[in-house]
C-alpha cells in the first residue's frame, strides 16, 4: 500500500511556542505527535509533500500593507472589503496598488469570499519562523535518510498581491502568474499511485482547509486518481477565533467520503487498507 503524506506549514510562526508572530494554540503537540507518527510509520510511509507558508515582510494580507484613513497601521485580524478600500476607511500604504487590490478583493467576492483578513507579519521567507518545527524536521530527516530520497517542500505566497491559503492555488491567481494558477502537477504527484492521502499541518480553519478543498476538487476532475483521503484531526488545530471554520472543514470533509481520524485510529486503517489490496503476483 502506497501512502502519501501532506503535511501544510508545520512552520515555528504557527506554533503555540516562544517567539512564534502567529501562534496557534495547540499546533505544537500537534507538530510533536505527527512527527512521531513519521518516525513509527517510516517503513509505511511512501512519500512526503511539505508545504511552506512563504512571504516577504510586505504583502498584501499583512499589517505591513496597511493604513487607516487617518493614516495609522491596521490592527491585526482586521477584514478588509473592496468596499473599505473605494470608501478610503482602508488604504495601501503604496497608493499606486490600489486598483489592483480593489481588482483583487472584487476577485474574492466573485469567488464567494467577501473580503480578507489582515494578518500579523509571519512567516518571511529565510527567517526562524520560516523553518520547520524542530521534532518535523527531525522526522523528516530521519525519513529522508531511511528512504534515500528528498521530502517534496513546496513554498506557497510568494506572489505579494494575494492571499495564498491553499498550496495548489492562490485565492485570487493573476493569469500572468504561473505561481498563482492551479498547480495541477504538484496535485498530481501528491495523489499519482497513492491508495491513501494523509493530511495534516496547520492551521486546519485556513490552509489545511484550503488545502483540501483544492486537492478534493483535482480528485473529482481526474478519475484516473483515486486515493482514500484522511484528514488527521489530532495533527492540526484552528487559529483562536476561527474555530466553526474547523468545524465546518471536518462536516465537509465527512460528506465528501474523506476520513476524519485521530492518529490513534489511523494504523488499523493502514492494517484494513493493505489487506484489502491484491497481493502481487
Amino acid at each position: 500500500m502506497r501512502i502519501q503524506l501532506l503535511v501544510i506549514d508545520p512552520q515555528n510562526d504557527f506554533c503555540d511556542i516562544d517567539g512564534a508572530a502567529l501562534p496557534v494554540s495547540g499546533a505544537n503537540a500537534d507538530l510533536r505527535r505527527l512527527a512521531g507518527f513519521i518516525d513509527s510509520h517510516a517503513a509505511d510511509i511512501d512519500g512526503i509533500t511539505v508545504t511552506l507558508d512563504s512571504h516577504a515582510s510586505v504583502a498584501v494580507e499583512r499589517t505591513t500593507f496597511w493604513l487607516t484613513r487617518e493614516g495609522e497601521p491596521v490592527a491585526p485580524f482586521t477584514f478588509i472589503t473592496a468596499d473599505d478600500v473605494t470608501a478610503g476607511t482602508y488604504r495601501p500604504r503604496d497608493p499606486g496598488l490600489t486598483p489592483q487590490v480593489v481588482g483583487m478583493l472584487g476577485q474574492l467576492a466573485t469567488a464567494g469570499k467577501p473580503g480578507m483578513v489582515v494578518w500579523p507579519v509571519h512567516c518571511v521567507t529565510g527567517t526562524w519562523g520560516h523553518n520547520i518545527q524542530t521534532d518535523v524536521a527531525r522526522g523528516l530527516a530521519a525519513w529522508e535518510f531511511a528512504h534515500q530520497r528528498a521530502v517534496t517542500k513546496v513554498l506557497k505566497g510568494e506572489y505579494p498581491l494575494s492571499e495564498h491559503f491553499g498550496v495548489f492555488e492562490a485565492d485570487a491567481p493573476v493569469a500572468s502568474v504561473p505561481g498563482t494558477q492551479f498547480n495541477r502537477a504538484l496535485a498530481a504527484s501528491v495523489a499519482s499511485g497513492a491508495d491513501l492521502v494523509v493530511i495534516a499541518g496547520e492551521a486546519s480553519s485556513h490552509c489545511v482547509a484550503a488545502s483540501y478543498d483544492q486537492f478534493m476538487r483535482f480528485l473529482a476532475q481526474s478519475p484516473a486518481f483515486a486515493p482514500r483521503v484522511v484528514l488527521l484531526r489530532d495533527c492540526m488545530s484552528p487559529v483562536a477565533g476561527f474555530e466553526p471554520l474547523e468545524e465546518a472543514l471536518f462536516q465537509r470533509a465527512s460528506a465528501a467520503g474523506t476520513l476524519v481520524l485521530t492518529l490513534a485510529e489511523l494504523p488499523a486503517l493502514i492494517h484494513a487498507q493493505r489487506g484489502s489490496l491484491p497481493t502481487p503476483s
